[in-house]
């Protein structure tokens, strides 16, 4: 028997606060029309005065574990994906953890910007396949509305804030492309393109900086790239074009979105979008996209599903699971 990582459980939470493009045009040179014909994005939320990543998190968390019918005890570990914890230190996963009254196990955090949720998907079934954990809470949240500069119309109207959760759990399998749960992953990164996305402040500069970017360089790594991880994940996987049902990709851009399932030779009518809802939800997209997808009816059980992400670093990586 082979151990695979499934999917019991699943949730989001998104900000009350809805931010339309039309809100932009009073102190930017911009227009709804503009923001949209470039990304594709409509409006996104942002979080309330106050209110951190690790409330965003818990919330998405509780919806998952209401959805899985299990209580925060019965898993084994945390690993929240996050650009933006509430503090340097400690863990946005440990302040879950205290949050959802989890007394048991352990939490913590990983970053890896927009392709987040991906490592810490990859993270979370890799404790699971070695049996170090059976259960797991896998959370991408973001609060990127913190570090915009409001004044760079070409940054600060893509971005937005949320938190989605999944619930892993160790099940048998038969080791073939039949089972449910995580079926592969592929995981990059390449450290010389730091300078296309990055934030320009941190721990030891003692400031937080702002998200710079450089739009045309991004576009142009970003499609190759995300077509390359889910071809290479699903070539691990057994899996072909004519397999998939569906592609939940990071939330960044309609252009990129598209750009990626075209290069796959893949339809956008086998495409989860909610970027015109949410914007960038950077570690969060992907999975506030999939909760949405099962909202939807679009995603069921049983269908193949390939997610795949790019963010700062840049790293980037893809995940194909049977849901």
């Amino acid at each position: 028997m082979t151990i695979r990582s499934v999917v019991v459980g699943l949730g989001h939470y998104l900000p009350e606060r809805v931010v339309p493009n039309s809100e932009f045009e009073a102190t930017l040179d911009t227009s709804d029309e503009w923001i949209k014909s470039r990304s594709g994005i409509e409006r996104r939320h942002f979080a309330a005065e106050g209110e951190t990543t690790s409330d965003l998190a818990t919330k998405a968390a509780r919806n998952a574990l209401a959805d899985a019918g299990l209580t925060a005890n019965d898993l084994d570990a945390i690993v929240l994906a996050t650009s933006t914890a509430d503090l340097t230190f400690p863990s946005a996963a440990t302040m879950v953890q205290a949050a959802l009254g989890m007394n048991r196990g352990f939490a913590y955090d990983v970053q890896a910007v927009c392709a987040g949720f991906i490592y810490a998907m990859a993270n979370a079934n890799a404790l699971i396949v070695s049996g170090q954990a059976k259960r797991i809470m896998v959370i991408g949240a973001e609060t990127f509305s913190r570090i915009m500069d409001w004044s760079d119309r070409s940054t600060c109207v893509l971005f937005g804030d949320g938190a989605g959760a999944v619930i892993l759990e160790a099940q048998d399998g038969i080791g073939d492309k039949t089972d449910r749960g995580i079926l592969s992953v592929d995981l990059n990164s390449d450290g010389q393109h730091r300078d296309i996305l990055y934030v320009d402040g941190g721990v030891s500069t003692q400031t937080t900086g702002f998200l710079r970017m450089q739009g045309k360089e991004v576009f142009r790594h970003a499609v190759e790239k995300l077509a390359q991880t889910a071809t290479t994940a699903m070539e691990k996987a057994g899996i072909a074009n004519e397999d998939v049902d569906w592609i939940v990709p990071h939330q960044a851009n309609i252009r990129i979105i598209q750009g990626t399932a075209k290069k796959l030779g893949l339809s956008m009518d086998n495409v989860v979008v909610t970027v015109q809802d949410h914007g960038n939800t950077s570690a969060a997209s992907i999975p506030l996209a999939l909760s949405v997808g099962v909202e939807r009816g679009q995603i069921k059980r049983g269908d193949v599903v390939v997610t795949e992400a790019i963010g700062g670093g840049l790293a980037w990586g893809a995940v194909v699971l049977r849901w």
